[in-house]
């Protein structure tokens, strides 16, 4: 009977996972100034999505129009992005961007 071997044992060394995908990330939400909409109508579509209090949401629309963009929301990704899409379907421009 011929003597068994074991197979070489080699280390494969898999790439680090990117930090954009791991799902630790966070993310914000920011709304830009557009010429179009009208304050009322940018704070009424802030408390709408995000549920903020008056105040805070004209807060946030003002840090819009004065200048020319507001952080609104910070958190995962994927609710990031789904905020976004919410946001465009009220005409409002914005993106998503990593938190700092």
């Amino acid at each position: 009977m011929p003597p068994v071997t074991t197979p070489e044992r080699r280390t494969i060394e898999l790439p680090r996972e990117d930090t954009d995908t791991q799902l630790d990330t966070p993310w914000s939400v920011v709304i830009h100034n557009d010429p179009v909409n009208l304050m009322s109508y940018v704070t009424h579509v802030i408390r709408k999505i995000f549920g903020y209090p008056e105040k805070e949401a004209q807060r946030l629309m003002l840090q819009v129009h004065e200048q020319g963009r507001s952080i609104v929301w910070t958190g995962a990704r994927e609710r990031a992005e789904h905020y976004v899409r919410e946001l465009h379907g009220f005409q409002l421009l914005s993106t998503i961007e990593k938190a700092d």
